[in-house]
């Protein structure tokens, strides 16, 4: 009999302690602790996986807690269980903690059951890649690419669903857990959204967290090419084929053959193209250009687009009958806008990357700078919000990004609210447009200096 999982619940509250393991007890074996002190011992003596523990301790909170269980215990994967969700503590726990989940209060059985076999899975493939990296060290050099192409694989299934940053009651938590679910169905899958709410970065989890996931995945702009050039681009050219064309060369689908192939504005190919396309995903066939020699592919297809391609079918302008090769299945991303209380925590580490990217480093975001973040309502989604925390970094006369670096046409779009949130730090008087007026010009004038 194959052995439990190991489960840690860390809780003052004896009652809470007890409901948890009722819940747990027939899929993990369940260890208990009323206080971190008592946890940190079971983890001396014990093999543990996940730990599960609440926020709120009387000697300690659960973010300080794990923060030292990740100093000692850096395999064992953290979630913590709250009943609030202040983004202050989502922040410092992200940084601190390295928190895998959250999850709020109050939870459901299936809810918690499935994060925490999530978690799990994390645990082992993360031990997978540690074996990997044992394995890279003593194995000869001709199975180096190999193991090192495993071991990226590993990588990208067990980081994917963390390099999606979140507050615990985002909209995308329903995304990713579809996500799971329809990645080990070997379907054609349609990601729809507005640009740059990181449509690629799903499509990338749904091939690494399939049964494909250790094949190639290719990725092409439809939207980018004209169509003489997307067919040279998807299907391969002969030597003579057209003009510069002086050596044969292999499509993308050939180059995904047995994996996945993602075409991303696919609601922009012409209706000449769609045709084409159609027949390929139809007849499991591509025709490179200049070839009379039909070529077998089996690729997935993922395809996304910012269009409403239901609108667009509607309208005659995209075939119906290629919509419903390509939508087996559809996944919509949520835009920027409609999960607000991510921006906090997603402005934070988009500010770690940036520190990373540029040689400068800061301490933080003030609170004022972050509601103007979050009341604007970024309709160029998370790559706007990327483009204006780089701006801020490099303007930063001191340590710390303040409101008063923010785009005046940022500022414009917020509401009365984060203006009022704005006054603590600027100490402006008057009117809204006033303020506004004031703040605007002094961005202006401390830019020129």
């Amino acid at each position: 009999m194959a052995t439990k999982p190991t489960i840690l619940v860390v809780d003052d509250e004896v009652r809470s302690v007890e409901a948890l393991t009722r819940v747990l007890e027939d899929d993990f074996d369940v260890l208990r602790a009323t206080s971190a002190a008592a946890a940190e011992a079971l983890l001396e003596k014990e093999w543990v996986q996940v730990i599960l523990c609440d926020q709120r301790m009387p000697e300690t909170t659960g973010v300080e807690f794990l923060s030292r269980v990740r100093q000692q215990w850096p395999e064992v994967i953290r979630m913590i269980i709250s009943g609030y969700t202040d983004s202050e503590d989502i922040i410092e726990a992200i940084n601190e903690a390295g928190i895998y989940q959250f999850i709020s209060k109050p939870w459901t059985p299936s809810d918690l059951l499935l994060k925490l076999h999530n978690a799990v899975d994390l645990f082992r493939l993360q031990r997978e890649n540690e074996q990997l990296s044992i394995e890279l060290k003593l194995k000869p050099a001709t199975l180096s690419d190999s193991l090192q192409e495993k071991r990226r694989v590993l990588q990208a299934r067990f980081d994917w669903d963390q390099g999606i940053v979140r507050a615990p009651d985002s909209p995308l938590n329903a995304v990713c857990d579809t996500v799971r679910t329809v990645s080990t169905y070997d379907v054609n899958v349609m990601v729809c959204g507005e640009s740059g709410t990181g449509k690629e970065l799903f499509a990338r989890a749904l091939h690494y967290n399939s049964l494909r996931g250790d094949k190639p995945f290719v990725a092409e702009n439809c939207g980018a090419l004209p169509d003489d050039l997307l067919e040279s681009e998807l299907f391969g050219h002969k030597r003579g084929a057209f003009t510069g064309a002086v050596e044969d060369r292999i499509g993308l689908f050939e180059r995904a053959n047995g994996g996945t192939i993602f075409l991303d504005e696919v609601g922009d190919i012409s209706p000449a193209f769609q045709v084409k396309l159609l027949r390929v995903l139809q007849e499991g066939e591509i025709r490179p250009l200049g070839s009379n020699t039909r070529r077998s592919v089996d690729v997935r297809v993922l395809a996304a687009t910012h269009r409403d391609l239901k609108e667009e079918v509607r309208s005659g302008r995209f075939r119906q009958d290629l919509f419903f090769r390509l939508a087996t299945f559809s996944i919509a991303i949520p835009p920027l806008r409609e999960r607000r209380t991510d921006i906090p925590v997603l402005a934070q580490s988009l500010l770690q990357e940036a520190m990373r990217t540029l040689g400068k480093t800061v301490r933080g975001i003030t609170h004022e700078a972050l509601a103007c973040l979050q009341a604007y309502d970024w309709p160029g989604n998370v790559r706007e919000l990327q483009n204006e925390i780089k701006r801020m970094l490099v303007l930063a006369p001191t340590d710390q990004l303040g409101a008063e670096l923010i785009s005046p046409h940022i500022l414009r779009g917020t509401t009365e609210e984060a203006a009022e949130a704005l006054d603590l730090l600027a100490g402006i008087d008057g009117s809204l447009k006033e303020r506004m007026e004031s703040l605007e010009a002094r961005i202006v004038k401390e830019t020129l200096i």
